[in-house]
């Protein structure tokens, strides 16, 4: 019980970090950064993401006879909607839809409702097993082609001299700190390690300059990518090696879409190595349930034979 307490106290911690980062830096982007998005499309993501995870979450509770989770005082709240604000913020800050706001809207409602309709049962509970962020960005843009994600260049276009430098620095250092806590350093070296190997193969297999395969190491937005989104804890392996192989696998898949052409093959990515993680983890537990069945209509045969 103490482990599992300190966990949800590292959790939230984690939380609280991330949501005070992601706040800060959109808040700069949008006064010295550059960022060309309009202040209304943050704040109609973050309108989303927090009136449907109430919602959900009203439903739920209804459903089980429990109060909601985030009933208790203001503090309760504002810790219950720290996912709901990194999520919207996130999304407003990697998606371009020009003037428009439904996109933001509808990549929110996405991401979030993902968190309750798309589930894989885990020992006697369930858990998401799609990045509910990148999964909105991911769907909104295929859904709505007319939609991109954001310009690289808007994280650093007003910067000159070394503030080059300090941005990504700034970002490299507190998303350590988050990732220490969350227990992801590992999935980051899995990820950043095989996207170096995938450029590598392609510039020694295909003839790609490898100085254009590395090219998107350098933008802020792969600093983000690399330490705010494919880090998520939720939705990611816990142990070491699994994390290795999961950042990995983003790359590999990354590669595979890149040589296919598919713009977006960074999220899109992502949401495949999501996608097949959850198909496993769907499976094993089905094959855990068909074990504990056999063996509870051979357990009454045992108990006979042996009172014989």
């Amino acid at each position: 019980m103490a482990t599992n307490d300190s966990g949800k106290v590292k959790r939230l911690a984690a939380l609280r970090r991330f949501a005070i980062t992601i706040t800060l830096l959109n808040v700069v982007g949008h006064i010295f950064l550059g960022f060309e998005q309009s202040w209304a499309q943050p704040l109609v993501a973050l309108a989303t993401t927090y009136s449907m995870e109430i919602l959900l979450e009203l439903i739920d509770a209804r459903s089980t006879h429990r109060p909601p989770a985030f009933a208790g005082g203001l503090g309760k709240l504002v810790d219950f909607l720290l996912p709901a604000h990194i999520t919207g913020l996130s999304i407003a800050m990697l998606l371009w839809a020009n003037d428009q706001l439904l996109p933001f809207a509808f990549a929110a409602a996405v991401a979030t409702g993902s968190k309750a309709l798309l589930r894989v049962p885990i020992g006697k509970n369930t858990r998401h097993f799609l990045n509910p962020s990148n999964l909105g960005i991911t769907i909104t843009l295929i859904v709505l082609p007319w939609v991109g994600f954001a310009p690289p260049y808007e994280f650093s276009e007003n910067l000159i001299g070394v503030e080059y430098w300090i941005l990504p620095a700034l970002i490299i250092i507190l998303g350590t700190l988050v990732n220490r806590l969350t227990g992801r350093l590992s999935l980051i070296i899995g990820w950043v390690g095989g996207f170096v190997l995938q450029a590598s193969l392609r510039s020694l297999l295909l003839g790609t300059p490898v100085v254009a395969a590395l090219l998107p190491m350098t933008g802020v937005m792969f600093v983000i990518y690399t330490f705010y989104m494919v880090t998520d804890p939720g939705t990611t392996p816990t142990g070491a090696w699994a994390q290795v192989a999961y950042g990995a696998a983003v790359a590999a898949v990354y590669a595979l879409l890149v040589l296919l052409h598919i713009v977006a093959a960074i999220f899109i990515a992502l949401t495949i190595v999501c996608a097949l993680r959850g198909l496993g983890l769907y499976v094993g537990a089905l094959a855990a349930s068909r074990a504990r069945a056999r063996e509870a209509v051979r357990e009454p045969i045992l108990v006979k034979v042996g009172e014989s």
